[in-house]
């Protein structure tokens, strides 16, 4: 998989551009205004059209229909709630795209990706795929940044423009590369919450407060992070003998867990799974290895 690559930090404002932003929710509100902070001529569709009121009052141009948003601008950017609905807003469309270069930061598959980047450019417009490492908050901030991939000329020539978003992160030309990171990323970020999640709730069953539990895990997380380079190191040199905890270490502890769950009335099924990958771990040899071997036996 290629590396990401940036944008420089210091590049030169963007001339002028014109965007069409498809989607309105939070997300696709602050990928609006950022347009328009950045001095880019902005048209706006929603399907609640009320929506759009806000920005307009920024100096958006409002579009009653996607096929009017399409037409008012050659960037058009969605971000819409699903995949599906970027389809429908597509074939509604139909030949309307044609010359347009489309931006779909809509989170989805990279197998979704692949297909309207494909149906994209059957009707004559260029296709970029994008997965928005932020919140919408942070939108244009110093930490945000959008993995793109795609047609490398189409990011080339339109990335002056979309660095009124974040940061740009160029992954390649596959389109569904994007998509890739960006689930890969949330993964590990649903991972750590659905985790803490789970402590507080165990805490809760003894009147633990979880601000008190927040102020031991925080610094715990952090610590166990720091391991994280390491553990890449393993998984691409396939080397994963540890001195610190084994397979057939934490495939005795686990249990401990499960039973302490429902000793405390808390369903259990975050670790369930774990358990029944470190069974598969042990019946294939692997007793001795490292968590980097998890990466390898999540693998069908």
């Amino acid at each position: 998989m290629p590396s990401a690559t940036s944008s420089p930090t210091s590049e030169a404002p963007a001339p002028s551009a014109s965007v069409s932003v498809l989607g309105l929710g939070m997300m696709g509100t602050a990928l609006a205004a950022a347009f328009l902070r950045a001095g880019h001529r902005v048209t706006v569709w929603n399907r609640t059209a009320a929506k759009s009121g806000p920005l307009v009052a920024q100096g958006a141009l409002p579009a009653d229909s996607p096929a009017a948003a399409i037409a008012a601008s050659d960037l058009i950017v969605l971000c819409l709630l699903t995949n599906d609905q970027v389809q429908e807003v597509l074939d509604g469309v139909g030949a309307g795209i044609e010359g347009r270069t489309i931006v779909n930061l809509t989170n989805g598959t990279p197998a979704s990706a692949r297909e309207l980047s494909a149906q994209v450019e059957q009707r004559g417009a260029t296709f970029l795929d994008g997965g928005i490492m932020a919140v919408p908050q942070m939108i244009s901030g110093p930490h945000a940044y959008v993995f793109y991939s795609g047609d490398e000329r189409t990011f080339a020539t339109h990335r002056p423009t979309l660095a009124a978003l974040g940061d740009t992160r160029y992954v390649g030309t596959d389109p569904g590369l994007a998509a890739l990171y960006d689930i890969a990323l949330l993964t590990g970020m649903y991972g750590m919450i659905v985790g803490v999640m789970q402590a507080f709730a165990l805490a809760r069953t003894e009147n633990i407060p979880a601000g008190e539990l927040s102020e031991l895990l925080v610094p715990w997380i952090g610590a166990m992070l720091a391991s994280i380079p390491e553990e890449a190191e393993a998984i691409d040199a396939d080397r994963h003998l540890t001195d610190v905890s084994s397979l057939t270490v934490n495939h005795a502890a686990i249990p401990n867990f499960l039973s302490a769950f429902r000793d405390q009335g808390v369903h259990p099924m975050f670790l369930e799974p774990l358990q029944e990958v470190l069974d598969q771990g042990l019946k294939a040899g692997h007793g001795a290895d490292g968590l980097s071997r998890l990466a390898t036996l999540f693998v069908r």
